[in-house]
């Protein structure tokens, strides 16, 4: 697959006040980030290591006007009731398309999916696995409003709502 290699700059928190480079390469249509979207346990809550990679994605897409969809993808293992991991993965997808909006992303520009534990990318067999399994991805649906690809805006997921509502 094709990757390209974008560096960005952009201003971390306001404490620290100073410029942050960052990294974010394309893996054919996913955003690679240089550094993992994590959640505390069972959770939709990100946690504070998550925000590099989410300035890092919100750079990119301000950056990228062209791309008028992003979809935000939320996966699981293959633990536990398929019904609870399949909205756990909705609430985080949602929760990073929220972070993005804050971080200055037009709500209108993101679709929150998930995808319970229906797209492994590792063996759910592994404690390693599991947790490859258990991740956020952020891919470029639509350029200049069409899809990409032909593929549906969600990518065949479970649309967590409306990023734009106050919910």
């Amino acid at each position: 697959m094709k990757r390209v290699l974008l560096a960005l700059a952009f201003i971390g928190s306001a404490a620290a006040q100073e410029p942050v480079a960052a990294a974010v390469t394309l893996d054919g249509n996913r955003l690679v980030l240089p550094g993992a979207i994590t959640f505390n346990t069972g959770a939709a809550t990100l946690t504070p290591e998550s925000d590099v990679a989410v300035s890092a994605a919100a750079a990119w897409l301000q950056s990228k006007s062209s791309i008028t969809t992003a979809r935000v993808e939320g996966h699981s293992d293959s633990v536990g009731d398929a019904s609870a991991a399949q909205s756990l993965t909705e609430a985080r997808a949602m929760a990073v398309a929220k972070a993005l909006v804050a971080k200055g992303v037009d709500c209108k520009r993101l679709v929150a999916v998930g995808f319970g534990g229906n797209k492994p990318v590792a063996d759910n067999g592994t404690a390693e696995g599991k947790a490859q399994n258990r991740r956020v991805e952020i891919h470029n649906a639509a350029m200049r409003g069409i899809a990409i690809g032909g593929m549906p805006l969600d990518g065949g997921g479970q649309v967590a709502g409306d990023v734009c509502s106050g919910g």
